[in-house]
C-alpha cells in the first residue's frame, strides 16, 4: 500500500490515521501531510478531538525516514529534515483540539516525540519505545521538550542515555508517556471509543481552554525546535555520523 494520511470526523471527533510500509516512519512529504491534516481541523468548529492513530498492528512509528536521513549533505537540508517533526510538534500543540494518541506498537525516535504531544494516550502492551539517536552521532533534540515535558528530564535522559535499550509499555506508562495500558488491542479500542465520545460530549469552549492551559508555558517552542533541528542538522554531516550511518547502511 501507498503512504497515506487521512481524516475522518464523525461530529464533533475527528480520526487522523497515518501509515507508510516502513514500520509506519515518516518521510517529509508524510509529515508535512501530517501537519496539515492537523492544522486544517481548525476550520471544523464542531470537531472538538481529535484521535491520532496509525494503520497496522506492529508499530505506531519508528521515526523519521532513513533514507532521507543518509541523503543530507549540508547544513541547510539537515535544518529541512529535521524541522519535520518540529512541525508535527507545533501544529499538535497549537491545534484547538484535545488529542488523542493511540500507540499499538512499538515506537522510536520521532514517533515518541508524537506520543508525548498527544494530550492523552492509549497504548498496547506491546508499544516498547526507543530513542536511538545518540548510536549515530545526533541526539532527540527537536522532541525533548515535548517528551520532557511529559515524562520528565529524569526520564527523558534515562532514555537517551541508552540509545540501544528499549524501554518497556509499562515503563512508559508509569512514566507518564502513556496514560492507559491494555494488554488487549480490542478492549483498548473500545476504551478509546467510549472516551472519545465521553469528550467530546463536553463543552467545546471549556475543552479549547483547558487545551490552552495544558500547554501555557510552550509560546516559544516555534524558535526552540528549530534551534534543536539546526543542531541535528549540523550534527548528522559530522564524520561520527556519517561513518555510523555507513555502517548502519552495510549491515
Amino acid at each position: 500500500m501507498d503512504p497515506y494520511v487521512h481524516t475522518e470526523i464523525d461530529q464533533s471527533l475527528a480520526t487522523i490515521t497515518f501509515f507508510h510500509p516502513s514500520s509506519n516512519s515518516f518521510p517529509s512529504v508524510q509529515l508535512q501531510k501530517l501537519v496539515k491534516a492537523i492544522s486544517d481541523l481548525e476550520e471544523h468548529e464542531n470537531v472538538s478531538v481529535i484521535l491520532l492513530k496509525s494503520a497496522g498492528e506492529k508499530a505506531f512509528c519508528a521515526g523519521a525516514s532513513f533514507d532521507e536521513l543518509l541523503a543530507v549533505k549540508d547544513e541547510e537540508n539537515g535544518l529541512a529534515f529535521f524541522s519535520g517533526f518540529a512541525h508535527v510538534i507545533n501544529a499538535m500543540r497549537k491545534s484547538s483540539k484535545l488529542i488523542i494518541g493511540r500507540i499499538q506498537g512499538k515506537t522510536v525516535g520521532g514517533g515518541v516525540g508524537i506520543a508525548a504531544a498527544c494530550d492523552y494516550t492509549f497504548a498496547h502492551s506491546n508499544a516498547a519505545i526507543k530513542l536511538s539517536e545518540l548510536a549515530i552521532g545526533i541526539g532527540p533534540f527537536v522532541i525533548e521538550p515535548a517528551v520532557s515535558r511529559k515524562i520528565g528530564l529524569p526520564a527523558m535522559s534515562a532514555m537517551t542515555l541508552n540509545p540501544i535499550e528499549w524501554k518497556s509499555a509499562q515503563w512508559a506508562f508509569e512514566n507518564k508517556l502513556f496514560t492507559q495500558l491494555f494488554d488487549d488491542v480490542e478492549e483498548m479500542d473500545v476504551a478509546i471509543k467510549a472516551f472519545a465520545q465521553q469528550l467530546s460530549s463536553y463543552n467545546p469552549m471549556a475543552l479549547k481552554e483547558m487545551k490552552r492551559v495544558f500547554w501555557s508555558g510552550t509560546e516559544h517552542w516555534d524558535q526552540l525546535l528549530t534551534e534543536r533541528a539546526k543542531i541535528s542538522g549540523r550534527l548528522v554531516l559530522s564524520d561520527f555520523t556519517i561513518d555510523a550511518l555507513t555502517q548502519f547502511k552495510t549491515k
